[in-house]
């Protein structure tokens, strides 16, 4: 099983379920037809002037960052943010599906610019980050984490992130530094992803109330005063 993440800023966590979509290497003929749905929307959300420029710099700085692997974490969803929820985890499968799947797009009627940017960002970006995803993905090379919050200073004003440290097998940790609310999504997303499969005894007493204070206490810190 592929996981996807969330990046860019891109991961996918150490969850076990996948974060984002894969496509597989065959597409019977709904599968085809839901996929040209996911590239047409996908070709309107880059429509706007601009755009395209945008998530290019975003992978290009994704790919020539020193902290490469920690940028992919969080890579799906700061598209997200950019393109919006569900062209954000279509650009990351196209950027990463194998290529018989990918040259399905060819049959789709959207602008030849946007095309073009397509193949262009799979040949350049797409076995860096597939590589990467893989390597994040594997729980059983994480020997521990650690999380801790930090204040930045973007654009003249503060923003909170969060910094989440996994250690690996090799003893080579990996830093992934993201703004608070791509955590609280990854979390959301993981809750989402997990709720459906779990069991009765799959999570203890104290878990459950420690979840359900940290959501109330996100709630209150959150809501606009009148």
């Amino acid at each position: 099983m592929r996981h996807r993440n969330l990046g860019g800023a891109g991961l996918t966590g150490p969850e076990s379920a996948p974060l984002g979509a894969t496509i597989g290497a065959m597409l019977d003929h709904e599968e085809k037809f839901l996929f040209k749905e996911e590239i047409l929307h996908l070709a309107n959300s880059v429509a706007e002037p601009g755009i395209l420029d945008n998530v290019e710099d975003l992978l290009t700085d994704v790919i020539t960052s020193p902290r490469f692997d920690s940028e992919v974490f969080t890579l799906e969803r700061s598209l997200q943010v950019m393109l919006g929820p569900r062209a954000g985890t279509t650009l990351v499968g196209l950027l990463t599906v194998a290529p018989e799947v990918f040259e399905e797009v060819a049959d789709v009627h959207i602008p030849a610019e946007v095309h073009e940017r397509l193949v262009a960002w799979r040949a350049r970006f797409g076995l860096a980050i597939d590589n990467a995803l893989n390597f994040l993905n594997n729980p059983d090379g994480i020997q521990g984490h650690n999380f801790a919050t930090q204040i930045a200073h973007v654009e003249d004003r503060r923003v909170l992130q969060g910094r989440l440290t996994m250690v690996r097998y090799n003893n080579e940790p990996q830093f992934f530094v993201a703004d608070a609310s791509v955590f609280l999504g990854l979390v959301a997303d993981i809750m989402e992803r997990l709720g459906p499969y779990l069991e009765t005894d799959a999570v203890d007493a104290e878990t459950i109330t420690r979840l359900k204070d940290a959501v109330a206490m996100v709630d209150r810190r959150t809501t606009t005063r009148s």
